[in-house]
């Protein structure tokens, strides 16, 4: 499918470019902050879905949207909540409020791709499977693939994650962290850790070691661990 975005946040921007290029099935036509110069590229045609940002500063995405002739698929994005009821009474596929993870990304492209198969009469292909964890770094998006992460360590809203280089640190809740991961590959075993399962080198005393490091064990979390790692 074809993708624009149309945000006047560049970073905003930035991370859809990330997830867009790291979807297969996904191909970037443009990113845009000029609500003209989208409108452009619209009227060129050829473009299947379309992120739009609501709360804008020349025009709210909701009347850019009303002004589309023959809109594409359209993703709302925005950090405004309150927005969501009017987004889907305009038949938005999704709304995705900021900030999203990759996770969240996908099932809004699984719909969207329900959407197009719906309207040609045929079934939805699977939905594309994640392949990295996306965080924001200061001012960069940073993908992380799945195999390289040891461990994650959970700070309140802040999380560490290891992958055998400098740790890198993010704003994002471990529980939002968790979800974005394959749960085959990664467990929760301690209300401040997240472990890959393929990297664990030794259990013992109910903590686990990977990479020279003891991770403690949760007594609530032991018996899901003990199950996973002794299968």
């Amino acid at each position: 499918m074809n993708c624009i975005a149309l945000d006047d946040e560049p970073l905003a921007l930035q991370l859809l470019a990330a997830y867009i290029n790291d979807t297969p099935g996904l191909h970037a036509q443009g990113f845009y902050t000029n609500p003209d110069e989208a409108l452009q590229r619209l009227l060129e045609g050829g473009v299947d879905v379309l992120f739009l940002d609501i709360q804008m500063p020349d025009i709210t995405g909701l009347q850019f949207l009303r002004a589309l002739a023959e809109p594409p698929i359209v993703i709302f994005t925005t950090a405004y909540a309150e927005y969501a009821l009017e987004g889907f009474n305009l038949d938005a596929a999704d709304y995705l409020l900021k900030p999203f993870d990759y996770q969240r990304f996908i099932q809004a492209i699984s719909k969207a791709q329900a959407y197009v198969a719906f309207k040609k009469g045929s079934p939805p292909p699977d939905a594309p499977a994640a392949t990295h964890l996306m965080v924001k770094v200061e001012y960069s998006v940073v993908q992380i693939p799945f195999e390289h992460i040891l461990y994650i360590e959970g700070f309140d809203d802040y999380i560490r994650i290891y992958t055998g280089q400098k740790p890198i640190m993010t704003l994002m809740r471990l529980k939002n962290a968790l979800t974005a991961l394959p749960p085959d590959r990664f467990v929760r075993v301690h209300r401040s850790y997240v472990v890959a399962l393929d990297k664990i080198e030794k259990v013992r005393a109910q903590k686990i070691t990977i990479a020279d490091k003891e991770i403690p064990i949760g007594e609530s979390y032991w018996p899901k661990v003990k199950n996973l790692v002794y299968r």
